[in-house]
């Protein structure tokens, strides 16, 4: 080989890698999200701030990204049809959330990524065997929303001194709600409170609920979220005020909505985090080697506007503590 065939050959071999570049970023890749809930009452706290990430990030629609965007409806075979759907679209990566979205996709594929971008219990609901170390092709964040079962007891004893009877609203397809449910009862009765159980299903029975714990005379009533309750949080809201039963719920969407007071998480930024670790699948990292991330930051919210329709005084120990007060 001759001297201008040897430096040919280098530059081609310096090339290389610069036409493998060139080639990946020329791909479009093609994202599943499937949304539990409907776009009416979910995609301004999921897709849209997970758009709004991407887009951050650099992806740029028709251009380096798809999304196809599907939504459950909150029906238990349309999550399973629709997990189907996006597996035979060949996406590159499923976004969802909620762990019983998250169970139908983690059973129509062990080979495509799947991101959850917020699900209450993974350790719990089998999702993965750990959470440093979660194997397979699914990870995501948690909100630990059973966790914080017994700070919501307290704070909502200390904003209403005279609490003796607590309602507690939970949706009976969901573990995660069952397991914070159970959490909480156990806080309350160690309090020295009289727990009301209102077990829902769909969302006909969320205003029975609220007139049950009305007829039995509760002083307050905390709501487990679960994908249909955060969706339906606007009414539930109302419900509570109609009924005028203080309402506490984890997601600070909740007190936006008109709860009295909310302790957790704006799930918001689960959504717009669930991006970044979709881009870091994209640039070849696996599921299994993405431990499955916790909140490092909670917020406790008032909602003074709701606090003055009940007729309530907000504590000043609690006032002092909230990180936001919406007047």
């Amino acid at each position: 080989m001759n001297r201008r065939d040897a430096v040919i050959a280098l530059l081609a071999l310096g090339a290389a890698p610069l036409a493998v570049k060139a080639q990946q970023q020329g791909k479009v890749w093609r994202i599943g999200f499937l949304g539990d809930g409907s776009a009416a009452t979910r995609a301004t706290e999921s897709i849209d701030p997970f758009r709004d990430a991407l887009t951050e990030l650099g992806y740029v629609a028709g251009r380096n990204v798809s999304i196809d965007v599907r939504w459950t409806e909150g029906n238990a075979e349309r999550r399973i049809q629709l997990a189907a759907e996006l597996v035979r679209l060949k996406v590159d990566v499923i976004v969802t959330h909620g762990v019983v979205a998250a169970r139908a996709v983690k059973a129509a594929t062990t080979t495509i990524p799947i991101v959850v971008a917020v699900s209450a219990d993974f350790l719990g609901s089998g999702l993965v065997t750990s959470l440093a170390h979660p194997g397979g092709n699914l990870t995501g964040m948690t909100d630990q929303v059973a966790d914080l079962a017994a700070k919501e007891v307290q704070l909502l004893k200390e904003t209403l001194p005279r609490m003796q009877r607590l309602a507690l609203m939970w949706e009976s397809a969901s573990p995660a709600a069952a397991r914070g449910a159970e959490d909480t009862q156990t806080a309350a009765c160690s309090m020295g409170l009289r727990i009301l159980p209102l077990l829902i299903t769909n969302a006909e029975d969320i205003e029975r609920a609220f007139e049950e714990a009305a007829k039995r005379k509760a002083d307050a009533v905390i709501v487990m979220h679960t994908p249909l309750t955060v969706g339906l949080r606007v009414r539930i809201a109302q419900l509570a005020l109609e009924k005028r039963l203080p309402l506490m719920s984890s997601p600070t969407q909740f007190t936006d909505a008109g709860a009295l007071i909310s302790y957790g998480t704006d799930l918001t930024k689960y959504f717009r985090h669930a991006a970044v670790l979709v881009d870091k699948i994209l640039k070849g990292a696996k599921p299994a080697d993405l431990p499955v991330e916790q909140p490092t930051k909670f917020e406790l919210v008032i909602n003074l506007k709701t606090a003055k329709a009940l007729g309530l005084t907000i504590p000043q120990s609690i006032l002092l503590r909230a990180d936001r007060v919406i007047e």
